[in-house]
């Protein structure tokens, strides 16, 4: 009879290194790569409970995994990514592209020194005073938005102290001339400052237009306050006292 056919070999890694995706699993990369999720761990440092985010380079090294067709004697548990932003908020979900970017925005803001909340309150009313517009206002903003934190990072990808959107960013660039970087601090408070003003700027009252940061000028103008925009706006007047 003729021999038995060799056992394949096990498969080499793919790659020295993975870029972590939203919604991988450590055993999963490890399975796709052919190495053992042991060797992952070690040679990155990590545990089981390790928190992992979107964006994140793994190494892949160490020995090849065991072949599919014989079972290892014990399966660890999965370790899934744990984000360090929600993907759902107030019941809304949001998607998976926007809640990745959230996650590696939130993961470069952890990794950076950024300004005291008191720091960053002083930050947002030089801006005002600076740009024309009431400091107590856009304190009143960036304390209802993220309490003065630079490092708040929303589902919806609003970053940092004035929770400014890439897209709003975008417009706020515009507005004031330049490319700005929401990650920034200085940066960021420059774009909601500017924000607020071109809000206050181009609606009829300071009601509708406290409502268009929260809510967006077209929808208020389209559908008029929803209820919870309706508490953002008395929410906002009763702290611009409080810091006027």
């Amino acid at each position: 009879p003729a021999p038995a056919a060799p056992a394949p070999a096990p498969a080499a890694p793919a790659s020295a290194s993975y870029t972590i995706k939203s919604g991988d699993t450590l055993s999963a990369i490890a399975a796709r790569n052919g190495v053992k999720l042991a060797d992952i761990l070690s040679a990155n440092r990590l545990t089981m409970s390790s928190i992992i985010y979107p964006g994140q380079k793994l190494a892949l090294t160490g020995s090849p995994s065991t072949p599919s067709s014989v079972a290892p004697a014990a399966t660890p548990p999965a370790a899934t990514v744990t984000p360090l932003v929600p993907g759902s908020f107030l019941g809304f979900t949001y998607p998976a592209a926007v809640v990745s970017s959230a996650n590696a925005n939130k993961a470069l803001l952890n990794a950076s020194p950024v300004p005291s909340r008191e720091q960053m309150k002083s930050i947002v009313a030089d801006t005002a005073r600076r740009m024309g517009v009431d400091p107590s206002l856009a304190m009143a903003f960036a304390f209802q938005e993220s309490s003065f934190d630079h490092r708040s990072v929303s589902p919806a990808n609003a970053i940092g102290t004035m929770q400014v959107i890439p897209s709003s960013g975008e417009w706020a660039s515009d507005l004031v001339g330049r490319r700005l970087n929401l990650l920034d601090p200085y940066d960021n408070a420059t774009a909601g400052v500017a924000i607020i003003r071109q809000l206050i700027r181009s609606s009829p009252d300071l009601d509708t237009a406290i409502a268009g940061y929260y809510q967006g000028q077209y929808s208020v103008s389209k559908y008029g306050m929803y209820d919870d925009t309706k508490r953002y706006v008395a929410s906002i007047k009763s702290l611009q006292k409080t810091f006027g």
